[in-house]
């Protein structure tokens, strides 16, 4: 068979649109960084506002003031494309709790991943700590992003801004 350079050219550029098309399509459907970034805004309020009785619940006791770093890597339905549709954030996070005298470096924190259903109020389920916990990290978090929940923080700037208020609160707290 005998293929004209007509032939081909129109073939090549069919090819050409149908992947750009695919490639539209796909990317269409991935969360954007946006919705990242407002689910981290939702999710680190949630954890910040939460009472020292819910988090206890949560596994952890204090009564000073907490802050926190918020990394979403994935959401329920995982072809959400705004907030509204999002009804679960599976993020990593890291709380510190603030007193007196201490900074970043040597305040106590809590990390890991969590699951948090949004609504009124939101839900904040985090894994217990201790013997199993990997397990309870697997059962938590859908499978497609148990290699995310394992992984490590990746965005310094949610830390740094994370260190920044805690500076402040702790600043306001001895005054």
């Amino acid at each position: 068979m005998i293929v004209s350079r007509r032939g081909l050219a129109a073939a090549v550029v069919t090819l050409a649109g149908l992947a750009l098309a695919g490639v539209t399509f796909l990317a269409g459907r991935q969360p954007s960084s946006q919705l990242y970034d407002e689910l981290a805004a939702q999710v680190t309020l949630a954890l910040e506002q939460s009472s020292p009785a819910e988090h206890h619940a949560h596994g952890h006791e204090f009564e000073s003031r907490v802050v926190c770093a918020v990394e979403p890597f994935g959401i329920d339905p995982p072809d959400a494309t705004s907030v509204v549709e999002v009804k679960w954030v599976y993020a990593r996070h890291m709380c510190a709790i603030t007193g007196e005298g201490t900074d970043w470096k040597t305040s106590v924190r809590a990390s890991g991943p969590i699951a948090v259903r949004l609504g009124i109020p939101p839900v904040i389920k985090v894994p217990e700590p201790g013997v199993g916990y990997p397990d309870r990290v697997r059962k938590l978090i859908p499978a497609r992003y148990h290699e995310q929940a394992f992984a490590g923080f990746e965005d310094e700037d949610a830390i740094d801004a994370a260190r920044q208020r805690f500076a402040q609160a702790t600043r306001s707290q001895s005054k």
